[in-house]
């Protein structure tokens, strides 16, 4: 039987619809079974890590744990490196990425992303004892950075002229220069500090100043647009009260400042 245009297009929109109301069930799985799946990581203090009774703690363990208080719904974490957190994601282990997860066109093509709800940055990190309030106090100091990376590129543009920047092969030579004492303070990403710092706590070392913003963004399956605007809404009101600005503190000593949507 041959179909008239305006059948045809009924026909298709019936089909679409049924194809996106099949696809969109995350959510209400998530609700029915009554557990919350999420990707995070271990290795990537202070976002996530493993603490002293050998549990997942960390930024993006307690952002799982908030979202899953607000459905109401206790939480499965599933334990992820950065290479299989996507996958993790597709073969559906997991109902949501938090995983110090950036947003870019690559991966926009297949998985689909959340308001931010973290800040993820580059920094100058130093001990509490050395007081940098701006990076005009870098002026006469020693600053490690490792070559060619993106925080000695940043530092570049606004450190002083006679700020004496010593650059390292790889972050690991970066960080043994700020361990010994070589320089003052280190550029480093903030887990990449993360994890420096929560191994020699002795050295008193903090956030000083912010080189450039590129914060994380929780990852949810292609399509399910239910779940995402959920979490969105649990994004948005945990802003409002605070939560995610007490987390950011808690964990990153930063407050949380201006995610994008």
């Amino acid at each position: 039987m041959k179909l008239t245009k305006r059948q045809f297009a009924f026909a298709l929109s019936v089909l679409v619809a049924s194809a996106t109301s099949h696809a969109q069930t995350a959510l209400d799985d998530i609700l029915k079974a009554k557990l919350l799946k999420v990707a995070v990581p271990t290795d990537s203090a202070p976002y996530g890590y493993v603490g002293t009774d050998l549990k997942p703690i960390g930024l993006d363990i307690d952002m799982a744990n908030l979202i899953g208080a607000k459905l109401g719904v206790p939480v499965e974490l599933v334990v992820v490196t950065s290479a299989n957190r996507i996958p993790a994601l597709q073969t559906k282990k997991a109902d949501l990425v938090i995983s110090t997860l950036g947003k870019n066109a690559e991966r926009e093509k297949v998985i689909d992303f959340t308001a931010a709800y973290s800040p993820f940055f580059q920094a100058v990190f130093g001990a509490k004892t050395v007081s940098a309030k701006s990076f005009a106090d870098l002026a006469g100091k020693t600053v490690g950075v490792t070559r060619g990376a993106m925080e000695d590129q940043e530092l570049g543009k606004v450190a002083p002229a006679n700020t004496d920047t010593k650059r390292f092969e790889d972050n690991n030579a970066t960080i043994a220069a700020f361990t010994s004492g070589q320089v003052q303070f280190v550029a480093l990403g903030a887990s990449v500090a993360g994890n420096m710092m929560a191994k020699n706590p002795q050295l008193g070392t903090e956030f000083k100043l912010l080189l450039k913003d590129s914060p994380n963004f929780i990852g949810v399956a292609k399509g399910e647009d239910k779940l995402r605007m959920k979490v969105n809404d649990i994004i948005a009101d945990a802003k409002k009260s605070g939560e995610l600005d007490a987390m950011a503190r808690k964990w990153l000593g930063r407050p949380l400042g201006e995610l994008p949507l």
